[in-house]
C-alpha cells in the first residue's frame, strides 16, 4: 500500500485570516473558504501537485511552541523574511547558518511558527 500526504490541518482563530496569508506565501489558490460558521478554509488541493493546508477554527488559543512545522524554501533568505511580514507574519529572532544553507525561523499572523530555508546549492522543482 502506498501512503501519501496529502495535507496539513492547522488549528487556528481565524481560518479566512490564515488561508489568506499563506495563499499569498505559497502562490497557491485558496480552495474552499466556507461561511464563517462553518470554521473551515483551504489552500491548494488533494488533487494538485503538493499537499494542502486546511485551516480548522479551534476555541482554544495557540500555547507554546507547536511540535510540527513547515519548511518554506525561498530564493534570498532576507527577501522571504520581508514578504513574511509584509504578509503580516514575524520573525522570531533565531537564524541558523548552516553548511548547506540558512534557516530562519518565523510566526503566522496567529503565532505559528515555520522556518524559511535558503540553500545553497537550490534544487529546480519546476520540472
Amino acid at each position: 500500500m502506498a501512503n501519501t500526504l496529502i495535507g496539513i490541518t492547522i488549528d487556528c482563530a481565524d481560518p479566512a485570516r490564515l488561508a489568506a496569508f499563506w495563499s499569498a506565501m505559497l502562490g497557491t489558490a485558496i480552495t474552499e473558504e466556507h461561511s464563517d460558521d462553518s470554521g473551515w478554509a483551504t489552500v491548494g488541493s488533494r488533487h494538485g501537485d503538493r499537499p494542502r493546508l486546511t485551516f480548522q477554527r479551534v476555541p482554544e488559543p495557540k500555547n507554546g511552541k507547536v511540535r510540527i512545522h513547515l519548511d518554506i524554501e525561498v530564493q534570498d533568505i532576507e527577501a522571504g523574511r520581508r514578504e513574511v511580514e509584509s504578509l503580516g507574519g514575524s520573525w522570531t529572532g533565531t537564524r541558523n547558518d548552516y553548511d548547506e544553507g540558512v534557516v530562519m525561523v518565523m510566526r503566522d499572523p496567529e503565532g505559528h511558527e515555520f522556518c524559511i530555508v535558503e540553500y545553497f546549492d537550490r534544487v529546480d522543482r519546476s520540472s
